[in-house]
């Protein structure tokens, strides 16, 4: 009887054991869960703040570029900004053209006997 009375108290005891490490482990997860909470609102805040920043300095790129042109523009006479206009023009209308056949899905799009009749000239003409 003495056995089973000595042994009651070691369970017991070791019952005790049991939930003073359960409450301390809870409370260490509750210190860390709000560390992770604190750090993460540190984050997105920080996160926040570069976003705005970044934002910031675009505009200010953004600026600086609309500046540059304007005054580019100025210097340049009316002659240059009607070629510069007239290229970006022509090169817009071929880039569909020159699409495909860059991307290596289509054939070369603009003379192909010339160009073949070019490189049989410089095959000709090569010393042989």
């Amino acid at each position: 009887m003495t056995s089973l009375f000595a042994q009651e108290i070691r369970l017991s005891k070791r019952h005790e054991e049991i939930l003073s490490q359960r409450l301390m482990l809870l409370q260490q997860m509750k210190s860390k869960f709000g560390d992770q909470n604190k750090e993460k609102a540190s984050q997105i805040q920080a996160a926040e703040i570069a976003f705005k920043r970044n934002l910031s300095l675009l505009k200010d790129i953004e600026a600086a570029e609309k500046s540059l042109q304007t005054r580019r523009h100025l210097l340049q006479p009316p002659e240059v900004i009607s070629l510069e206009t007239l290229y970006w023009a022509s090169v817009e209308e071929y880039i569909p053209k020159w699409e495909q056949f860059l991307l290596g899905r289509a054939p070369y799009p603009i003379g192909v006997e010339n160009q073949n009749e070019a490189e049989n000239t410089i095959r000709n003409k090569a010393p042989q």
